[in-house]
């Protein structure tokens, strides 16, 4: 019974250190790591923010467990400098050539943070993806122009509008209203 319940013990402890030095690995990433697998030789035109993307991918976490793939679904359109995905995605897609294929390592601050995403992704947890960039889509000079000029422009509108509505209502407010005696007095004149 000692000899069963000590090789308990110790398989308990090596468990606990295993899980500890999972965490430990976890804790160690602190920087986005991005690896590429595959990149296709003319590679002349990569990625910046304003373009769009086409991706596959397949994110796991460092277990090794699958917590989302785009393969068995449409590819995934992204926008870069739009949000759309964690912020660690977003930074390892910019710089990528259409056909090339990456594991991404985000540690994470860049992904979901001390909070996670219940019950999928536990708080803390270091996330690898795997991408391949399906198509590429460069921002056009209009989309340029509306994502970058347009925003500028609304924000320089919006102190002059209430401005203009200020001016209305100091001078709506400087006419004196004629009281009553002065209207009594124009009808009696009027008779």
């Amino acid at each position: 019974m000692k000899l069963r319940s000590g090789i308990l013990a110790v398989l308990f402890a090596a468990f606990i250190f295993a899980a500890g030095e999972e965490t430990e690995t976890e804790k160690n990433v602190e920087e986005l790591l991005v690896e590429t697998l595959v990149k296709p030789e003319p590679c002349t035109v990569t990625s910046a923010v304003g373009d769009t993307l086409q991706i596959h991918y397949t994110g796991r976490l460092l277990d090794g467990k699958v917590i989302d793939s785009s393969l068995s679904r449409e590819p995934l359109v992204v926008e870069l400098g739009k949000r759309t995905v964690i912020s660690g995605l977003e930074q390892a897609l910019v710089g990528l050539c259409e056909g090339q294929k990456v594991k991404v390592t985000i540690p994470a601050h860049l992904a979901y943070g001390k909070r996670g995403y219940p019950p999928t992704i536990p708080g803390d947890s270091v996330l690898e993806f795997e991408v391949e960039v399906v198509s590429l889509m460069q921002q056009t000079p209009w989309q340029k122009l509306v994502n970058d000029i347009f925003p500028l422009v609304c924000l320089a509108l919006v102190p002059t509008l209430l401005g203009l509505v200020g001016v209305y209502l100091y001078n709506k407010a400087k006419v004196q209203p004629q009281g009553r005696k002065k209207s009594k007095d124009k009808k009696s004149k009027k008779k």
